[in-house]
């Protein structure tokens, strides 16, 4: 049995945290023979419901709308959950385990023993959205540099490396990298949900009466020393049944700048472009805009044609990124991944195979629900580029 599992005694409480690796042929054991030998009055994992819908349920994926994942500016948001799920997933097939198999094993064993559950963890949407809107730009693009890497890396990690990463020296060290390489990240994803984590198992094994509650919690090894610092501080401070994490569940309003930014460019762009007309006349002014829009609109349709999109995607992606760029309420990605999705629509094998075809850049290419993530995701970027190198072209024009 793993040496990764400690039990605190608090007052009206015992509760044994199990640490593990959530890709760890161990961790399933240690997870259902503690549950056996012990029952607890309560077995708390780290999981949402969400989440837990995703592992047990073979048809999450049929219910996407791509469409509407698009329209209501979420398509960022699905990459990057389809990036991290892939990722752990590519990690735990050598071995032949799914990620969070612990998770749902330990749900299992407690349904099988009739002792009552609760999900413990912060709805993963929530987590994504809070570690983007804490981040500058850098570390933005630094983020999104990451989990490109992660997406098509061929890492594979043996069975006693997964183990390792139970390790507290191994923990440590890569909780160390995380908060110098991306701190605010490192906050929302760990500092903050071990307090969240924290404060769910410590409401959950509060009997309301006084009564002595002994609990199982399942969770990550990362989190096994901030969730012991918050429980003992709870109960130190004779904390309620309850700790107020709302603030921990809304996303942060944006900046004044981040809000500007939308605004700032088109307001730039169209200052420039009237200069062009008043200082050097209508000659100028419109080659100005000829410029602007053959490198915000070409490189859009360059992001189009590197995610091999239809070609009327790609055309849409040419024709729709100035407009995008003068509106900042929307973005060509809506535009060129709304004709892909049109024109060659997601087949039932794509919605069976999108977590396995995720892991792989062949696999990405052919399935076609990654394949509008990726031209959506592309024609963005290749019109975020368009826009700046724009700058100095027409600017250039005014000397």
């Amino acid at each position: 049995m793993s040496d990764n599992i400690t039990t605190i005694n608090l007052k009206n409480r015992e509760i044994k945290l199990i640490g593990t690796a959530h890709i760890s042929k161990e961790s399933i054991e240690d997870v259902r023979n503690i549950i056996r030998e012990e029952k607890p009055d309560i077995v708390c994992v780290e999981l949402d419901q969400a989440r837990y819908k995703s592992i047990t349920q073979n048809d999450t994926w049929t219910k996407l709308d791509l469409t509407k994942v698009f329209k209501e500016g979420k398509g960022f948001l699905l990459i990057a959950n389809l990036v991290l799920a892939g990722f752990q997933r590519r990690l735990g097939t050598p071995l032949g385990v799914k990620p969070g198999e612990e998770m749902k094993t330990a749900i299992e064993v407690a349904q099988e023993m009739g002792i009552p559950f609760c999900f413990c963890d912060r709805e993963v949407n929530t987590t994504l959205r809070r570690a983007w809107a804490k981040c500058g730009l850098w570390s933005k693009m630094k983020l999104l540099a990451s989990l490109l890497a992660s997406a098509f890396s061929n890492e594979k990690l043996s069975e006693k490396e997964i183990e390792d990463l139970k390790n507290k020296n191994e923990l440590d060290g890569m909780m160390s990298e995380l908060a110098d390489y991306l701190p605010a990240v490192k906050e929302v994803l760990i500092d903050e949900r071990d307090l969240y984590l924290a404060s769910k198992i410590w409401s959950s094994t509060n009997s309301g009466q006084g009564i002595p509650v002994k609990a199982a919690v399942v969770i990550g090894a990362g989190h096994m020393q901030g969730i012991i610092n918050h429980l003992k501080n709870f109960d130190s401070i004779e904390q309620q049944s309850e700790v107020d994490v709302s603030e921990l569940e809304t996303i942060p309003p944006k900046k004044f700048l981040s809000k500007a930014a939308g605004f700032i460019i088109p307001a730039a762009i169209i200052a420039l472009i009237a200069a062009g007309f008043i200082g050097k006349g209508t000659d100028v002014g419109l080659n100005m805009i000829l410029r602007w829009v053959l490198w915000n609109g070409s490189l859009a349709a360059v992001g189009s044609l590197a995610a091999l999109a239809h070609p009327l995607a790609i055309l849409v992606s040419f024709l729709g990124a100035p407009i995008a760029t003068l509106n900042p309420l929307i973005g060509v990605g809506l535009f060129s991944g709304l004709v892909q999705i049109a024109f060659r629509k997601p087949r039932v094998s794509d919605v069976q195979n999108i977590t396995e075809d995720a892991v792989s850049l062949k696999g990405v290419y052919r399935n076609r629900i990654t394949k509008a993530l990726l031209v959506f995701f592309l024609s963005s970027l290749g019109g975020a580029i368009g826009n700046f190198i724009s700058f100095p072209a027409i600017a250039g024009l005014l000397t």
